[in-house]
């Protein structure tokens, strides 16, 4: 049986790559053939997987140098049916492209909001002038420049080379290790693994009230390698904190701490017990 795997399209996003390398890392690993599904935004991708039309999403949460992918965060909070089963790193390299062949001539720069604040000290420093603007991924944005000469896009080089737009200059991202860490999320859990990635929202917003369910954590010489919050979108000052915790569910301690966090919390969601993988790209 062939699966299928949204993501954010068209051809030669970076959420192509990547759901190419775990479509890659399924041949090689569970000898199980898949085809990717495009779609017009991170939303609807995670959606293909809540209506069933996809059996798997590979999504953005995290870059290392823009932080965290609020969609991403805020559609794991809503969807209840939405399960992390892996998680991997891919590197991110940009490149300005353009049909002109000088930075002097260039107006206006389109990309995806990440990978435009992926490349801000960069514009800031050779591209002051510019107009910047938004696009729903990197490779719209070089269909928007293809026949303008004063417009470039920030994009892959394989984006580049898929819609013949020349590289003007390469691995322009403001620190040279960027990479982002994805996401493969499904209907249904994938078992035990050794991180955890939750969520919940407290009963008050009152001194001391987070401290309660990290000391949990801490209690317990449990590791959180990840803590932030979101807003619950209810009444302003009011946060949904996620963490994500070393550990794996089949653990006792790891049960316990769980157990106790329940009664700290307003709502709790568990996301997905789940590995870390190592793709190629």
């Amino acid at each position: 049986m062939t699966i299928s795997i949204a993501h954010l399209g068209p051809q030669g996003t970076y959420s192509e790559t990547a759901a190419l390398a775990y479509k890659n890392w399924l041949a090689k690993h569970q000898q199980q053939e898949a085809i990717l599904l495009p779609q017009p935004s991170i939303a609807m991708a995670l959606n293909a997987v809540v209506k069933e039309k996809t059996n798997y999403a590979v999504v953005p949460i995290e870059n290392s140098i823009e932080g965290s992918v609020t969609i991403t965060l805020d559609m794991l909070w809503e969807q209840t049916s939405l399960k992390i089963l892996k998680a991997f790193t891919i590197p991110i390299v940009h490149s300005l492209l353009s049909c002109n062949t000088s930075l002097a001539g260039i107006k206006t720069v389109y990309s995806h909001p990440q990978a435009l604040g992926q490349c801000q000290k960069w514009l800031e420093t050779n591209l002051p002038q510019v107009q910047l603007i938004s696009a729903n991924s990197t490779t719209e944005s070089l269909k928007l420049v293809k026949d303008n000469p004063n417009t470039a896009a920030i994009a892959s080089a394989r984006a580049g080379q898929i819609y013949q737009v020349p590289i003007l200059r390469s691995g322009i991202n403001d620190r040279p290790d960027n990479c982002t860490r994805f996401l493969v999320l499904g209907s249904t859990t994938g078992g035990y693994g050794n991180y955890l990635s939750l969520a919940f929202s407290l009963p008050k917003n009152v001194p001391g009230a987070l401290v309660k369910p990290l000391q949990i954590f801490a209690a317990r010489d449990i590791n959180l390698s990840k803590i932030e919050s979101r807003p619950t979108k209810r009444s302003l000052g009011e946060y949904i904190f996620f963490m994500d915790v070393e550990g794996s569910l089949a653990d006792s301690t790891i049960q316990d701490a769980i157990a106790e966090l329940e009664t700290h919390t307003e709502v709790l969601k568990i996301f997905g017990n789940y590995d870390l993988i190592t793709t190629t790209t």
